[in-house]
């Protein structure tokens, strides 16, 4: 079951209590290059991203906050490190969030100044504590960089924000490594009942960064603990959240877009497999439609898994049978399956209209 924790608005999404889990991404081009930032968190919006991050690391950024706003629908969380007359700045120009690393934003004068601010404009705060960014002092007292010590940190600055009377919080505690941020998130959500913002941080290219985070994040899910999750991976900001959305539907945490059910083949396997379910991919990508399709092209297992899910396919030499909630409706050539298979997927989309 999941643990029920304090509400907060990032926008207009919800995170926390009952909402949906969110997924995150962040820009990667200069913040202030208003068409690139743009151009990419509409992108993220379009592959089903939930919220939006970026860098402000000039008051160049912080400014091109607003016109940004202006020309998308997602949230947009600012990453301010280190100056907090940037994130009065962000506040300001209309971020829907601050997020910041506990201590780097400056003495407690400085968090006053910006905590005011966020009240005045009901703006949320991450804290983001991350293993590479501990203070010496709480590394020092907990012997190194490790789970104790991600969770000390997030609370040092938790108390800060509460003794100010600031409450609208999220906490990330993310680690590289997955044993450690595992733990951290465990331990920080016995402790607080704050909306807690998943991932590993620094977690690779591609196929390391999938591993590592369906491992850390999925179990944490799992266990009933997170409200929002981000997918970190060293390259193409859309994987992100293609990976994110993938977790959440593994765990049944989220139904949107198709949930595809593939065999792996083998030699029993006597189609091309692989390049129909790239096509199938391809050509649903931005399709609407909640359903689980299973592409089969082994004769032992194809049939079941086809009758079990919402639609499927079971293929074999050179032909393939079209199921649709456990009936077979179609049998078309092995060239005819994808398009076949589209237009009924679309038709049903129809039909919901």
């Amino acid at each position: 079951m999941r643990k029920k924790t304090r509400k907060i608005y990032v926008g207009d999404v919800a995170v926390g209590g009952d909402s949906p889990i969110s997924v995150q991404s962040m820009t990667t081009a200069k913040t202030s290059d208003v068409d690139s930032v743009v151009e990419q968190i509409n992108a993220l919006e379009k592959a089903g991203c939930d919220i939006a991050r970026s860098a402000i690391n000039s008051i160049e950024d912080a400014e091109a906050i607003r016109e940004i706003k202006k020309r998308v629908n997602l949230p947009l969380v600012a990453d301010i490190q280190f100056d907090y007359k940037l994130a009065l700045a962000a506040v300001e120009n209309g971020c829907d969030c601050l997020r910041y690393n506990p201590g780097n934003i400056g003495g407690s004068d400085k968090v006053k100044l910006l905590v005011e601010k966020c009240k005045e404009k009901n703006i949320p705060i991450r804290i983001g504590v991350n293993s590479g960014s501990i203070s010496r002092e709480i590394v020092d007292k907990f012997g190194g960089v490790n789970a104790d010590s991600l969770v000390a940190s997030a609370l040092e600055e938790v108390k800060i924000l509460e003794d100010l009377d600031f409450r609208d919080i999220k906490i990330s505690v993310k680690s590289s490594d997955v044993n450690t941020m595992i733990d951290a998130y465990r331990k920080l959500s016995e402790k607080v009942d704050y909306p807690l913002h998943l991932g590993v941080t620094e977690a690779g290219p591609l196929y390391q960064a999938l591993v590592k985070s369906s491992i850390g994040i999925g179990s944490l899910l799992k266990d009933g603990i997170g409200d929002t999750i981000r997918v970190s991976i060293t390259g193409d900001i859309l994987e992100e959240v293609k990976a994110g959305k993938a977790i959440l539907k593994a765990l049944n945490l989220r139904t949107d877009g198709l949930d595809i059910v593939s065999c792996p083949t083998c030699s029993r396997t006597t189609v091309d497999l692989p390049k129909i379910v790239k096509e199938v991919e391809e050509k649903t990508n931005g399709l609407d439609v909640s359903s689980k399709v299973a592409i089969m092209g082994c004769p032992v297992n194809g049939p079941g898994e086809s009758k079990e899910a919402d639609y499927g396919i079971s293929a074999a030499n050179g032909m393939g049978f079209l199921f649709k909630n456990g009936k077979t409706i179609k049998k078309v050539k092995e060239e005819e399956i994808v398009d076949t298979l589209i237009e009924v997927l679309q038709e049903s989309k129809n039909n919901e209209n």
